[in-house]
């Protein structure tokens, strides 16, 4: 049986990942969804002093507290940062690194280092307006969900904190290009602020021409918008499964 590690991108929490542990777990497999400080059912725990360490230290702590190997780790959106950072520092424990419509930075980029400078500057502008300095939730209408499960979205997700946005991430593209990668990539509809990170993936000159060496990567495309976990739990499960070999 193999171990699955999910992690959610911003404003979600494990939560949004159920339609997948479900049947993975049905299965026999193990199969963690964390939820990262401060979102989530970890909301009451939100502060300012929550940072991209912070939610490094939450995935990390997980793979060591089960003592997992051969982890099948899927990152969600923001989450790409986080398990970029797991693979460069914590890659022998990794088996398939599964970047689900995320962020896949270069080295010293942030979470909004690819963003529309309006997008940036906005989102920081209300982060400077709250108590607690976080990114207010956005409207998941962009996601193409169908209306029910819109509004099941949009009544869990929570403020995401903010400093996670512009905290940079230092590492070695060749170490992570040693983890065997998948980028799964969302296109019916295509969420703008992933958009970047897309040309990416068909650059041969990424990561200085590591991303397409090492353990290897592809692209898989899903006709579905953002939150596939949601929208297209199958189809995202047998893709895992897959991985998982």
């Amino acid at each position: 049986m193999a171990n699955f590690v999910l992690v959610h991108g911003a404003w979600h929490g494990g939560w949004s990942w159920q339609r997948v542990v479900q049947p993975l777990a049905r299965e026999g497999h193990r199969v963690f969804a964390v939820t990262l400080t401060g979102v989530g059912e970890r909301a009451h725990l939100m502060s300012p002093a929550i940072t991209l360490e912070t939610h490094i230290e939450d995935v990390r702590a997980v793979i060591e507290a089960e003592e997992l190997r051969d982890v099948v780790l899927a990152v969600h959106s923001y989450a790409g940062m986080i398990g970029t950072a797991i693979a460069d520092r914590w890659g022998d424990r990794l088996k398939h690194l599964v970047y689900v419509d995320a962020v896949v930075p270069r080295p010293g980029e942030s979470w909004s280092s690819t963003h529309a400078r309006a997008t940036r500057e906005a989102r920081l502008a209300g982060a400077a307006a709250t108590p607690e300095y976080t990114l207010a939730v956005p409207d998941p209408a962009g996601y193409g969900l169908t209306p029910e499960d819109n509004a099941w979205v949009l009544r869990r997700l929570t403020p995401h904190p903010g400093h996670c946005y512009e905290s940079t991430l230092d590492f070695d593209p060749a170490r992570v290009a040693r983890v065997p990668r998948t980028f799964v990539n969302c296109t019916q509809p295509a969420l703008p602020t992933i958009d970047a990170i897309r040309p990416r993936m068909a650059d041969p000159n990424f990561w200085g021409g590591l991303w397409r060496s090492g353990g290897g990567a592809q692209v898989v495309e899903l006709a579905t918008g953002h939150d596939p976990m949601v929208s297209r739990p199958a189809e995202l499960a047998e893709l895992l499964r897959r991985c998982a070999g």
